[in-house]
């Protein structure tokens, strides 16, 4: 329950009872980091349906569908997707692209590509429909379980953070877990969203492979920065591509 209320207080602007932030807690952080995505997921999941009994304009709806991971984070993963952008696009070295990371200035690419990020979740979530909302908020889960596999198993970039200590305090233990979270939560999404269900499962894969080959490649390992961004990163193209396999189906005729 403490590791529980510590992945909430860390994660989410969901209101928490106070609790020491021991190993032990933190050590199991990352097991329930999942557990707020799943939140995140029913909430959004509820919020698209309340818009479509309200009948708000679709421009409403897609606002709001943006707005809600933004307010229910309090924006800590809009922020590492920022700041990661603005050491993306310095083409520095690699010590110049890990101080772009801490520094707390706000870069002109990073702007940008936030604003880019703001337009296209917006479209996406303004062209979901009942037949892709379900899958589509099951993305907010599998992006964690794979951001929280990958605080645990991927190389570091920095010797130093919350992230290192989450990493350097959980054990083979809790990798296990995320694993069996992981197939348990795939097999859910194939037998509830077969075949919207099986691509976002494939687009979140290569997301996170993607992900994995940028952070060594680009910093030498991942950081709390990185983990954000691969967070918004997979979340948007999840929803992205399903919506974009919709239409496709639907110009088709197979739905």
């Amino acid at each position: 329950m403490r590791a529980l209320i510590i992945a909430f207080s860390m994660y989410s602007r969901v209101p928490m009872p106070r609790t020491d932030f021991d190993d032990r807690g933190m050590k199991y952080a990352m097991a329930c980091f999942p557990v707020v995505g799943a939140l995140l997921g029913l909430l959004y999941f509820g919020l698209f349906h309340l818009s479509v009994f309200l009948r708000a304009p679709e421009i409403l709806r897609a606002a709001l569908l943006f707005a809600l991971p933004v307010l229910y984070t309090g924006g800590i993963h809009m922020d590492g997707f920022m700041d990661t952008e603005d050491a993306i696009h310095s083409y520095g070295d690699l010590e110049k692209r890990l101080q772009i990371l801490k520094d707390s200035h706000v870069g002109a690419f990073a702007v940008i590509c936030a604003l880019c990020y703001a337009v296209l979740f917006t479209g996406f979530s303004g062209a979901l429909t009942e037949v892709t909302i379900g899958a589509s908020s099951c993305v907010f889960v599998l992006s964690r379980i794979l951001s929280a596999i990958a605080v645990v198993s991927f190389p570091k970039a920095t010797k130093k953070g919350s992230l290192r200590t989450f990493s350097d305090l959980a054990g083979d233990h809790v990798v296990q877990i995320l694993i069996v979270e992981l197939i348990a939560f795939s097999v859910l999404v194939l037998v509830l969203f077969h075949l919207f269900g099986a691509v976002l499962l494939v687009t979140c894969a290569l997301v996170f492979l993607w992900y994995h080959h940028l952070s060594v490649k680009t910093f030498g390992g991942i950081t709390g920065d990185l983990a954000g961004y691969f967070v918004c990163q997979c979340e948007l193209w999840g929803i992205g591509v399903l919506v974009v396999l919709n239409l496709l189906l639907s110009a088709g005729g197979l739905l």
